[in-house]
């Protein structure tokens, strides 16, 4: 099949809503968006103790969060292979090759996104507006929902970035998911698969899926950095 067969075939399942095309995408989706959920409150909670206090250690636990982001998904994918496979310490959730294994895959590589984002966001807030919040009384809980709140754009563009991430990524959901149809086949597993059998028109497909949620992540943090720009200016 040439290119040009391939592209046109492409788009014939995309918009003849082939049910495995898109069953594919709606398990990438899912489990995505599921990972992210998860990971995004500990992240950034983590990320902001971090930046707010100050403790023994500190400048390491800074490194390891930004060391963590170019760790590579395929090691991810094997270390939760071998905690879920049988004689491993989940072995016992029997989450191998399921879903729930990916989405543990996508909380494990989101999390360090999200932590290294929320930080920076953080440390580089005005420290005014936590000063502000403590004087007038604030407890606690209510300082950090303050200075969230003010690093909001910030935060959203970590899960922004956590969302593309863990959408495009193949090591771990192969690994851990086994690549298996209607059930953990991703867009990037089924893609790697149709590119070894020479079926290029399911691939293509998914990867047209791929660039256009990456054009609509790019136009997002595009939109939140004019937003946060202009919220700059008004102060």
């Amino acid at each position: 099949m040439g290119l040009l067969d391939a592209t046109l075939g492409a788009f014939v399942l995309l918009f003849t809503g082939d049910a495995a095309l898109w069953n594919i995408i709606w398990v990438s989706l899912k489990t995505s968006v599921l990972g992210l959920l998860l990971a995004t409150p500990p992240a950034v909670a983590i990320g902001y103790g971090i930046a707010m206090h100050r403790f023994p250690g500190r400048r390491i636990a800074i490194w390891l969060a930004q060391a963590a982001l170019s760790l590579p998904t395929v090691l991810v994918g094997l270390l939760l292979y071998l905690l879920l496979s049988r004689h491993g310490v989940l072995g016992p959730l029997q989450w191998l090759f399921t879903q729930p294994g990916i989405v543990l895959g996508q909380f494990v590589i989101a999390l360090p996104v999200l932590l290294a984002f929320s930080l920076a966001a953080v440390q580089a807030a005005d420290p005014r507006y936590a000063e502000t919040a403590i004087t007038l009384g604030a407890s606690r809980w209510r300082v950090m929902a303050t200075l969230l709140y003010e690093v909001r754009f910030g935060v959203m563009a970590a899960v922004i970035s956590g969302f593309g991430r863990v959408i495009s990524e193949v090591g771990c959901a192969l690994m851990v998911g086994g690549n298996i149809e209607n059930q953990t086949r991703t867009i990037t597993t089924a893609i790697a698969l149709e590119t070894s059998k020479g079926e290029f028109a399911q691939g293509i497909a998914l990867g047209i899926v791929l660039i256009a949620i990456a054009l609509l992540m790019n136009g997002a943090l595009m939109l939140l950095q004019g937003e946060a720009h202009m919220a700059r200016g008004q102060v």
